[in-house]
């Protein structure tokens, strides 16, 4: 994410959006009542008399302006929508007031005007431009033949997988069980190596394979075994990487990833509800009294919360008394569990009655 723009007295910032982890933070920065503007391409109808051309419209692009009224981003896709009415844009094309849906695109510059920026939503931009610089981590877990890839992003984890070998049992009589073994691993570095700059890797699952695996490396491809490390995990697959994330190891590779530090909070969370803590307070009531008694230590609060409650005046208030507020990703295990807690909690710094 780069910032191209700021006009703080007129509540202008303008950026441009380079990753996908960029919109998905621009999903939670961008909140109804803010205006947001871009270029667009829409259909419009073509009054030339050319029949076909009237029917299906013609390509326009040009300059949109939007006062937002709802934000989507669908992971799968990769796309941000902006959805609200139209406050400029070429009148003899579309009618000002009208609906109209803005896809933000990568690398296209977006402005966004806020009649007031709270201090989380700054803290977020800033993030975003901080974790554009950084690389990304990788989990490989791999059970027998079978391995899965996730791939650590702002957002929460992207799978890759499953990878297949055809690599057969120990007990069973393969004279090709070796090079089966070899091609299976060469297929799981092809699928690592399309990833640019990945700075640690863990490797991990439930038996030894990931020993093997981790022993190949270090024989055929030593710049990825200089960056790896071995975890024990006690299932495969996507539970596996849950478990990586829940140990806090990658968190010890990369201390500044947001995702293992989201998963560790969370976990600190339920530990504490686990032992009956007095220094709880979980659900919107609760959680609400503790801030305006400004008993809030850490504030953690589910992404989707903050513009439907309209969060962002209390979560400054915490961040004023020194208080720590994380907004957690709705994208994964951790954002899951909070969620089911009501999507707002707090750990105090004192028992409230």
């Amino acid at each position: 994410m780069k910032i191209i723009k700021e006009i703080k007295k007129e509540g202008i910032v303008e950026v441009v959006p380079e990753t996908l982890d960029d919109l998905w933070h621009l999903s939670h920065i961008i909140e109804p009542g803010d205006n947001a503007s871009s270029k667009t391409t829409r259909r419009i109808q073509d009054n030339t008399g050319d029949k076909l051309r009237s029917d299906r419209g013609v390509k326009k692009t040009f300059y949109l302006g939007l006062n937002i009224e709802n934000t989507s981003f669908h992971l799968f896709t990769g796309k941000l929508r902006l959805t609200g009415t139209i406050t400029k844009g070429p009148e003899d094309l579309i009618p000002l007031g009208s609906h109209h849906t803005l896809e933000v695109k990568l690398n296209t510059p977006l402005k966004i005007i806020k009649t007031r920026w709270p201090r989380w939503s700054i803290k977020r931009l800033n993030q975003a431009i901080e974790a554009s610089k950084k690389l990304s981590a990788i989990i490989i877990v791999i059970e027998d033949d079978t391995a899965t890839i996730g791939l650590m992003r702002q957002f929460g984890i992207e799978y890759y997988g499953p990878i297949k070998g055809h690599v057969s049992g120990k007990r069973i009589i393969d004279k090709n069980r070796q090079k089966n073994i070899t091609d299976f691993y060469e297929k799981i570095i092809d699928s690592i190596t399309k990833f640019n700059g990945i700075q640690n890797m863990v490797i991990a699952g439930p038996g030894f394979v990931k020993n093997d695996f981790y022993n190949y490396l270090k024989d055929k491809h030593t710049d990825l075994a200089k960056i790896s490390i071995i975890e024990s995990t006690g299932a495969g697959g996507r539970n596996g990487i849950s478990e990586v994330l829940k140990k806090g190891t990658v968190e010890k590779l990369t201390s500044e990833n947001r995702v293992a530090q989201e998963m560790g909070a969370v976990n600190n969370l339920l530990t504490q509800i686990g032992k009956n803590s007095n220094k709880i307070a979980y659900g919107i009531k609760e959680t609400k009294n503790a801030i305006n008694l400004g008993a809030v230590s850490q504030l953690l609060i589910l992404d989707t919360i903050v513009p439907k409650y309209n969060m962002g005046k209390l979560m400054d208030m915490v961040e004023n008394m020194k208080g720590e507020v994380m907004v957690i990703s709705s994208e994964h295990d951790g954002g899951k569990q909070l969620e089911s807690l009501g999507g707002v909690a707090a750990i105090l710094r004192y028992q409230i009655a």
